[in-house]
């Protein structure tokens, strides 16, 4: 069972990652599947839903025509010190207007939760050797930021003059 927080709370996953472009899968199954694999699918042969995981230095212009259609997007964060995934999440949230689930996995951590959802981030596929529920906390671990954010488009200096 994945390691799931969606919504404020640990959950079943109803997703199946696929990691590699080998890997078989049932066709009634709703999958995940990496980019290559997602571009050269046929949605015709398919019964289930079908969703795309990006790895930190994917092309999201590739994603523009199809964002609409797109259930759940991932992003892959192969080490704790990789950051681009929360460039791609807020350039998918700001700039292409992405509304969908939004998912973080891989050495996904509490530590990173609360900056990860502040760049867009709904759902977060935490690390298999932590547990879920003690990683709840880290999305409290700021009760306000200064910078302006998905979640906060005013910086705090602004929303302190309006009072």
């Amino acid at each position: 069972m994945q390691n799931l927080i969606k919504n404020d709370a640990v959950t079943e996953d109803a997703w199946r990652l696929i990691r590699s472009d080998d890997e078989s899968y049932d066709a009634a199954e709703d999958v995940i599947l990496p980019l290559a694999a997602w571009l050269a699918l046929d949605p015709a042969a398919r019964s289930g839903q079908s969703a795309v995981w990006l790895a930190p230095d994917a092309d999201l212009t590739v994603l523009r025509p199809a964002l609409a259609q797109l259930p759940l997007i991932a992003i892959d964060f192969p080490a704790f010190t990789d950051g681009r995934g929360y460039s791609l999440a807020r350039l998918l949230r700001e700039r292409y207007g992405y509304q969908g689930e939004l998912r973080a996995i891989g050495d996904v951590q509490r530590d990173q939760l609360a900056y990860l959802a502040r760049v867009g981030f709904t759902v977060f596929a935490i690390r298999d050797d932590r547990p879920a529920e003690a990683a709840l906390d880290g999305l409290r671990d700021f009760s306000d930021q200064y910078q302006a954010t998905v979640l906060q488009p005013e910086p705090l200096f602004k929303r302190r003059t309006q009072r």
